[in-house]
């Protein structure tokens, strides 16, 4: 798979260029065209796709959609949901990556979603978190609430970072979960009240907007609209 990236850094459009009878897993939903003869499946059924399923949204059923390409090859359009910049993270097998589960757009059967990985669990207990892993080789389409920051962290370089901020992070990369302040509410689920602590060496690819933020702020505006 390749993909080529277009209407960048505010309203990202990515173009998969897939080779004869190559299959790549997409965020349902997201389809702006494909070329004639594209075979789209969005069940997911048993096997890998459960798990990813579970590892990437924390529930059952559909989760992805599937698109293979016909004999001649071909290309599919995705863009994301929220406004923003594009960013096409090359996996090299060897290093994971934790992403936000809402920043994953695309990515060929080359790269897995680890449904093994204890995240947040570990930390916290219970289920779900706002965060998954990634493991594998290829291009993997992230997509950003707003424009993208690419944080370079040298071995012992610290930052904290607001979750609702951060968009994925290297393996290589050290990393601590807290209360943001000793007073109000935490969610494992959300990362509201929370901060990350990052230790290098690696990278942390950060988003300069929050979902959380804009979809407070479009519940606020439809509120007054209805008043």
């Amino acid at each position: 798979m390749q993909v080529r990236t277009r209407h960048t850094p505010y309203f990202g459009v990515a173009r998969l260029l897939l080779a004869p009878g190559e299959v790549v897993l997409a965020e349902p939903g997201r389809m702006v065209a494909t070329s004639y003869g594209m075979a789209i499946d969005a069940r997911a059924q048993g096997g890998f796709l459960k798990s990813l399923t579970r590892a990437a949204l924390g529930t059952e059923g559909p989760a992805v959609a599937l698109y293979t390409a016909p004999a001649q090859g071909g290309w599919v359009d995705l863009a994301p949901s929220l406004p923003g910049d594009l960013h096409v993270l090359e996996l090299d097998g060897k290093t994971g990556w934790c992403l936000s589960r809402t920043a994953w757009l695309a990515a060929p059967a080359t790269v897995q979603f680890d449904p093994e990985w204890p995240g947040l669990q570990a930390l916290f207990g219970g289920e779900g978190g706002f965060l998954t892993h990634v493991l594998g080789q290829g291009p993997l389409v992230l997509a950003a609430c707003g424009a993208l920051d690419v944080v370079t962290l040298k071995a012992g370089e610290l930052v904290t970072m607001d979750p609702g901020h951060v968009l994925a992070y290297a393996d290589t990369v050290q990393v601590r979960l807290r209360a943001a302040t000793h007073n109000g509410s935490q969610s494992i689920r959300t990362g509201e009240g929370l901060v990350f602590d990052f230790a290098g060496p690696g990278e942390v690819l950060a988003q300069s907007r929050d979902p959380r933020g804009l979809a407070s702020w479009l519940r606020a505006a439809a509120t007054v609209s209805r008043g």
